[in-house]
């Protein structure tokens, strides 16, 4: 599947979530089946673009990530991790498996009332 929107809002982040059954955050990084990325501000969401992963290479991957702003995954080997954020992209790891509407609700809530020094920092560099 490639693009499913092209709208993309003043303002909003662009968030991967990596995944293998399309409704939660369920997957290592470099396991992951597709990242699911949606658009996000304080008041919409927007799945973005779904990307699907054929070969597990952690380059390929990023790349295929480039403008995100924020990944999340349950895990991800250290190389990875220093290869994601030397690209320009905010790891978050989960333990437990979190459900992408869930976590995209939190967002939301975050981006309308105070986010956290990193969410801020992101918004600045975007110039939003």
């Amino acid at each position: 599947m490639e693009a499913v929107s092209n709208n993309y809002e003043k303002g909003a982040i662009k968030v991967a979530f990596a995944t293998n059954d399309t409704k939660n955050i369920d997957a290592h990084f470099g396991g992951a089946k597709q990242f699911y990325i949606y658009n996000v501000t304080s008041k919409t969401s927007d799945l973005f673009h779904v990307v699907n992963i054929q070969a597990k290479d952690t380059d390929e991957t990023i790349a295929k990530l480039h403008g995100v702003d924020i990944v999340y995954f349950v895990d991800i080997g250290p190389t990875a991790a220093a290869k994601v954020i030397n690209n320009g992209i905010f790891p978050i790891k989960y333990k437990d498996i979190v459900n992408i509407d869930s976590e995209i609700d939190k967002l939301k809530k975050m981006l309308g009332t105070n986010p956290p020094p990193f969410i801020k920092k992101i918004i600045d560099r975007k110039g939003a």
